[in-house]
């Protein structure tokens, strides 16, 4: 799996501990899109358009609290980003909606609540034919009218 990763520059050490932990648990490659850039947008959108394109698989976003990383992300059209502040939503960001990027927030969440987070966002899979398809099916056909 190709993973795609970015922050703001408040969420630098966060991004690295999380880095170390998808190399440690064999999630994937990782590719840094950086953490210097005040503007988040920015960041998120490189990360989402990564995604996307199906460059990568998976995306993850960090800032502050994860909120505007989310905000921006789901601007892309192709990219679901999912906000995560428990372990529950970071799996059914995957088993319910198919989500591609995870947002977490460095001053909203522990270094060990993020790697639960990123456990269950890796280790579920949408599941096709589900009772969440026509929700999924739902949103893809709306993003794929948008220019």
């Amino acid at each position: 799996m190709k993973i795609a990763i970015g922050c703001d520059p408040n969420a630098k050490e966060e991004k690295r501990e999380i880095i170390e932990y998808i190399k440690k648990k064999k999630y994937g490659d990782v590719t840094d899109f950086g953490s210097n850039d005040p503007i988040y947008a920015h960041t998120a959108i490189k990360v989402s358009e990564a995604v996307a394109s199906k460059e990568y698989d998976r995306g993850v976003l960090i800032c502050g609290t994860g909120i505007g990383m989310c905000i921006a992300a789901n601007k892309v059209k192709g990219a679901y980003a999912a906000l995560v502040s428990d372990v529950y939503s970071a799996q059914r960001a995957r088993l319910s909606n198919d989500a591609n990027v995870l947002c977490m927030g460095a001053f909203t969440s522990g270094s060990k609540e993020r790697e639960l987070f990123v456990d269950a966002f890796f280790n579920n899979e949408f599941i096709p034919g589900s009772s969440s398809q026509s929700k999924v099916d739902a949103f893809v056909a709306y993003d794929s009218k948008r220019d």
